[in-house]
């Protein structure tokens, strides 16, 4: 057995005084103070970093959103803040069926002034000065001559007519002829500067509804070639004429009803469709406070044989029967039956209200009250159609075979035609 090696025995700890556990204590104490104060002044620095930071990345975010703030807020302006913004414009041309057929014939409607001779008071000098204005449109070019429909009475009793053309010059017109029961005439001018002829249509294939153009010079030269448009409100519509202004009724005027805006100064303008084709001459409107877009224009299938005999000899040499007529469909159905005495399945016709003493109609046997029911073998239902086989389709001479009732039986006249020359 080795007794050298000593067996280690656990140390007893001998027990503190009371002075050396109060020293002891107060040692720990102030130790937990030098490390609480070290703790704390760690954490200040950490305070700090983290409140730098947000700062930092506070002034970051409102640089970024200062603009669009500002431009909210009420009275600020926006364009200041944003400078390189800038209002953006588009540019379409809009090309329509309107806009093609105006471009086509526009250049073809003209402003024609009606010059007269006035006297100056003062020194007994004549001058001459516009007395009025209206429309025309050129239809042919021949040779060096450009020719010009319009109405009668834009050129009536001129001592001189000038033409305005779409650029602006002016031409001195010579009257060819003119028609004062169609209120049709015809003018020539140099063809030198004339660049576009409008090309002439069929009215009579018209639709009731079908779109229209107008075009012409409303209230004068000011407003030259002006563009309205709207519809065909109505065909063979009928217009009572005073052409003497005795306050009679001398004629009836066949015309097309439209209601695009016709103006005066648009007198003698044009009425196209939407192909760009002349259908009729602006003629008048009914110019009342109780009436609105209630235009007229007279036919281009009937203006077309006046303007062809005007350009060929300068006046109408237009057939007549020496009659004054009445629509049946006008007359009361007592009248019919008691002083007509027609048939009461006759209901269209002609009456003939008055024969004119020597004239055709006279020679041929013709009765006041007879009542014209057909011509060379077509029905007459109304003066239209009377007037309309009469003026197109017969001349001074020629022979008209007509059928009448008179008192109720179907009499046949035939009769020759001459000039009418007055009204």
């Amino acid at each position: 057995m080795n007794y050298n090696d000593e067996e280690k025995q656990p140390t007893q700890q001998e027990p503190l005084t009371p002075l050396q556990e109060r020293l002891k204590r107060e040692e720990e104490e102030e130790l937990n103070k030098k490390r609480a104060k070290k703790d704390k002044g760690g954490n200040k620095t950490g305070y700090f970093v983290s409140g730098l930071s947000g700062v930092i990345v506070g002034a970051l975010l409102m640089w970024l959103l200062l603009p669009s703030l500002v431009g909210q807020l009420p009275g600020t302006n926006t364009a200041i803040n944003q400078p390189n913004q800038h209002n953006t414009q588009t540019a379409t041309a809009v090309t329509t069926d309107i806009t093609k057929a105006v471009e086509e014939v526009s250049e073809a409607v003209v402003g024609i002034t009606n010059m007269r001779q006035v006297s100056n008071f003062w020194n007994q000098q004549s001058t001459t000065q516009a007395a009025g204005s209206g429309s025309g449109v050129i239809y042919k070019i021949a040779g060096d001559k450009a020719y010009i429909v319009t109405n009668h009475h834009v050129v009536s009793d001129a001592q001189q007519v000038e033409v305005t053309l779409a650029d602006g010059s002016k031409e001195n017109a010579e009257l060819v002829g003119s028609d004062i029961w169609t209120d049709l005439a015809i003018i020539s001018i140099s063809s030198k500067n004339v660049t576009t002829v409008a090309k002439f249509g069929d009215s009579d294939v018209l639709k009731q509804g079908e779109a229209v153009i107008a075009i012409g010079n409303p209230l004068g030269l000011e407003f030259y070639g002006s563009v309205t448009a709207g519809v065909v409100s109505g065909k063979d519509r009928s217009v009572p004429m005073d052409l003497n202004e005795d306050g009679y009724v001398d004629w009836n005027m066949e015309v097309l009803q439209t209601d695009a805006a016709i103006n005066p100064g648009n007198s003698g303008g044009a009425l196209i469709n939407l192909a760009g084709e002349l259908i009729g001459i602006n003629s008048m409107k009914i110019a009342e406070s109780s009436v609105e877009g209630l235009g007229f224009s007279i036919p281009i299938n009937s203006a077309i044989p006046i303007i062809e005999e005007l350009e060929l000899k300068g006046e109408v040499q237009r057939p007549a029967m020496g009659i004054s007529l009445l629509d049946l469909t006008e007359v009361p159905a007592f009248y019919q039956q008691q002083t007509l005495n027609i048939p009461e399945e006759v209901t269209t016709g002609v009456v003939i209200t008055e024969v004119v003493k020597g004239s055709a109609a006279d020679k041929a046997g013709a009765k006041q009250y007879d009542v014209i029911v057909e011509m060379d073998g077509k029905k007459i239902e109304n003066s239209i159609e009377l007037r309309k086989h009469l003026y197109n389709e017969k001349e001074v001479g020629d022979k008209l075979k007509m059928k009448v009732y008179r008192q109720g039986k179907l009499v046949e006249l035939e009769l020759v035609l001459v000039n009418k020359t007055t009204l």
